[in-house]
């Protein structure tokens, strides 16, 4: 407790009474939140959905009730997962309480008393002890020794000394001394409050794959519904009554609808997540699976993420000569190289900086800091050296005006500081230390100064002059050894990459330096000094080079985000604290560490670090960019069978109904619900390929290749094959054209067409596992669901076609020797085209890159 704890009277009970009318509870703002219903309400009215329910609703009007309850389960159990998600997303706010503790110690009417958070009021004097969290925003009466943890609030990283007169905010906490305080500002008014506003207004946006699959979407809703509207007016036209061509038409609209689509991105993303998951990346948005693989731009914290968070004395420079620490952080093995008379002075150097601070390195397991990881970074030093410890230790703390701290123990001072403040208050300073001393911080060592004196005036404090200099401490937190080949990932994949941090300028240089984050022609500035234009900006940090902003604030960090974004580039951000929430939830995607970071940054959060590696975020973005390319494979593979589908109804209408109607309406929700579904989703546990993140990213979802391959190479290879069948059947039966053929025939053609497309989404499964190689390159067993998918199928094609009672309902029949043989062959010539367009393809690929190397 504060020495001057007893003689404070502190607030009466009349005063508190006042002060808690007049300024309300200590209690964060509750902001507005949504309603359950309204998060499920928002699910059920998007455009996919929307679509959906309109098609059951025309399927419920075409006598197919069946198939409008299937519709709206698939689209309300959609809603609700999707709503879940949201609602476990929208805490954030509501988390930020979470950092106040429950109670606080007060002085009251001249008594220390503990009262409840919410009950403190302004002008109570609070009395803070190492461990304490600050409970509301604070001005500091008395201190003594007191460091403090403020990085969840201001994002640097280390134990900031306070003296009084300084302000505390509420939420941080203190590391080390003890200290008196006045309160200033409670409930709304304090530092954490504004941050809570910050996080409410960031609001989220739409991701990339959301926004995409709205596009494909009103396309295929334009499509179904020409289709339908077409071919109920052809229906019409061949002399059909204006209810059954009205039911026709509404049969083949809802037909042509994607009923799979949404259930299958559904599954595929969470899939992907419960990968991610495995790689300690924890996804709490399920889109936040394919916006992570579309990222092109990462804005990183440095401590914890880029290095270990395990400061450590590396070096000391003595006027004796140096020594060289050699160590794993806080590990006790550890090896001193450096000469005798070097090494004495060191010990020396390393006992007198040890009474100077409070932290200090304790042994569980392994060695771990004990307050202020730099402070137990000193000690832990003193423990390799035996440096004997000081006793009976009066400590004059640091402060920022002085940038020192200094110990009295009988009748010897120790101090310790910033170089620049300690060296002029030494007798002598030897040049080879001034060299030194640029030298190591040009490499973004974090250096302290050690210096000694004998004192015969135990009453007086002015002893930090006429020093003796023992010597300089070198400090780093070592990069993680993952980092380096994380980065130049990121290069090969086109990712830009920026530091933001709240460390100095020339510590996070060298840092990125190191690990090759920064690279000749990047940027480095002080958040200070950040241009005021967004565009400017913006243009400072999208650079190939890497960018570096140090002493960056919470705002900036929203602003980096939000300008970043307007340029174009998706977005993930890094954040462990309190005020990394606005960020995060600003960003594409938000990424939080699991093992160091805040509960309000993991609620913000769309994906979280369990173990706080920047290359733990790499390889996410990989599994990403391989879940986008596994909806691209199963958009292939649901846009190829809607050509097929669609043929029969087209050659049909446009022989006016000469050519007879190869497969109906029943028989096409079949294929798209029944068979094509497992194979879908199988498509989207494709593990991921080899060179995924090098060279160019696929930035939509549907491009030229994918409708060319689908419309033009796969979808009328199946279309003609099983048009093929269909007719060969029929001919075969003894029909000829413009003839109406018997009802057996024409069930057993149907038959045989409807497993023709059956077998051919077979083959073409398999096809869609790539892009570039033949399905005899690829390896089976690497998607074994895909295997088990393609068996199911076959047993429902088989059940389709095969149990009396479900052919007629669907309209076909079991297919005859020749009809097998016509679906055989359609999977077949599907696999051989596949290959013939992918091997063009290559060399054609090949061919623009021999153009390009001239």
């Amino acid at each position: 407790m504060p020495s001057s704890a007893p003689t404070v009277v502190g607030l009466s009970a009349a005063e508190v009474s006042s002060r808690r009318r007049r300024d309300g509870r200590n209690v964060l703002p509750e902001p507005p939140q949504p309603r359950w219903w309204t998060m499920l309400g928002r699910q059920l009215v998007h455009l996919l959905a929307l679509m959906l329910w309109v098609a059951a609703g025309l399927a419920l009007l075409a006598g197919m009730p069946q198939l409008a309850v299937a519709i709206a389960g698939i689209v309300a159990l959609n809603a609700v997962f999707a709503a879940w998600q949201e609602f476990r997303a929208d805490h954030s706010t509501r988390q930020l309480r979470a950092l106040l503790p429950a109670a606080a110690k007060v002085i009251r009417d001249g008594t220390p008393v503990w009262v409840e958070v919410p009950d403190l009021v302004m002008d109570d004097i609070v009395l803070l002890t190492a461990g304490d969290r600050v409970s509301a925003d604070m001005e500091l009466i008395e201190a003594r020794g007191l460091s403090m943890d403020e990085s969840m609030v201001t994002g640097e990283s280390g134990g900031v000394p306070r003296s009084p007169g300084d302000r505390l905010a509420a939420g941080t906490f203190v590391t080390s001394g003890e200290a008196t305080a006045t309160v200033v500002a409670v409930g709304s008014a304090t530092t954490l409050a504004t941050i809570a506003s910050l996080t409410s207004t960031a609001e989220r946006s739409s991701s990339p794959l959301t926004r995409q699959l709205s596009g494909v979407v009103r396309v295929l809703a334009v499509v179904a519904t020409c289709t339908g509207v077409l071919l109920g007016t052809t229906t019409l036209i061949l002399g059909l009554g204006p209810t059954e061509a009205f039911l026709f038409g509404v049969g083949v609209s809802v037909a042509l609808v994607p009923e799979g689509l949404l259930p299958t991105v559904t599954l595929s993303l969470a899939r992907g997540a419960r990968i991610m998951a495995g790689e300690k990346a924890l996804v709490r948005r399920l889109d936040a699976v394919e916006t992570l693989g579309a990222t092109s731009f990462i804005c990183t914290d440095k401590t914890g993420t880029l290095t270990q968070n395990r400061m450590s004395v590396v070096e000391v420079v003595t006027p004796a000569g140096d020594i060289v620490v050699r160590g794993d952080g806080y590990g006790p093995d550890a090896t001193v190289d450096g000469s005798r008379a070097a090494t004495a002075t060191a010990t020396e150097a390393a006992a007198a900086a040890t009474a100077c601070v409070t932290g200090r390195a304790v042994l569980q397991e392994s060695w771990g800091p004990d307050g202020d990881p730099m402070e137990a970074a000193i000690h832990c030093l003193a423990l390799r050296l035996h440096a004997p410890e000081w006793e009976d230790v009066r400590r004059r703390p640091y402060s920022a005006e002085r940038l020192m701290s200094s110990a009295l123990s009988g009748n010897r001072v120790a101090v310790l500081g910033a170089p620049e403040a300690v060296l002029p208050h030494c007798t002598e300073v030897p040049d080879v230390v001034h060299d030194r001393l640029a030298a190591l911080t040009g490499t973004g060592k974090r250096m302290l100064a050690v210096a000694d004196r004998l004192w015969d005036d135990p009453a007086s404090e002015d002893w930090e002059h006429d020093l003796r200099l023992l010597g300089l401490l070198a400090l780093e937190d070592p990069p993680r050894p993952d980092v380096a080949r994380a980065l130049a990932t990121c290069e090969d994949a086109g990712i830009r990459v920026a530091m933001l941090t709240g460390d100095h300028p020339r510590t996070a240089r060298a840092i990125a330096e190191e690990v090759g984050l920064l690279r000749p022609g990047g940027t480095v500035v002080d958040g200070r000094d950040l241009p005021t234009d967004d565009e400017q900006l913006a243009a400072l940090l999208d650079t190939p080079h890497g960018a570096v902003v140090s002493r960056v604030a919470p705002a900036d960090k929203l602003r980096i985000a939000r300008v970043l974004r307007h340029r174009g580039h998706v977005v993930a951000m890094t954040g462990d604290g309190v005020n990394d929430a606005p960020a995060l939830r600003e960003a594409d995607v938000g990424v939080a560490m699991g093992a160091s970071g805040s509960d309000v940054a993991r609620e913000a959060a769309d994906l979280v670090l369990l173990d706080d590696h920047f290359g733990t975020i790499v390889r996410a973005i990989e599994l990403g960019r391989a879940t986008f390319h596994n909806i691209r494979r199963f958009l292939t593979y649901h846009l190829t069978d809607n050509v097929a589908e669609l043929t029969p109804f087209a050659v049909w209408a446009l022989s006016g109904g000469s050519y007879p109607l190869a497969i109906g309406v029943l028989q096409v929700l079949a294929l798209d619900i029944g068979t094509d579904m497992l194979p879908a989703l199988a498509l989207g546990g494709e593990p991921p390929r080899d060179g995924l993140l090098r060279g160019r990213r696929i930035r939509r979802l549907v491009d030229r290749d994918l409708l060319w391959r689908a419309f033009l190479v796969l979808g009328p290879t199946e279309a003609l094959l099983s048009m093929t069948t269909f007719t060969a059947v029929l001919l075969a039966g003894g029909w000829s054209l413009g003839e109406t053929p018997s009802a057996g025939l024409l069930a057993s053609a149907s038959g045989a067409a409807f497993a023709a497309i059956a077998v051919g989404q077979m083959a073409n499964a398999f096809a869609c596992r790539s892009t570039s190689r033949p399905v005899w390159r690829l390896r089976p067993r690497e998607n074994p669901l895909l295997l088990a998918a393609v068996g199911a199928e076959v047993v429902l094609l088989l059940g389709f076609v095969g149990v009396p009672w479900l052919a007629d309902l669907l309209g076909g029949s079991w297919p005859s020797l020749l009809g097998w043989a016509g679906a055989a062959a359609t999977g077949f010539g599907v696999l051989v085209v596949d290959a013939l367009h992918k091997a063009r393809r290559s060399r054609r690929t090949a061919e623009a890159g021999s153009a390009q190397a001239l």
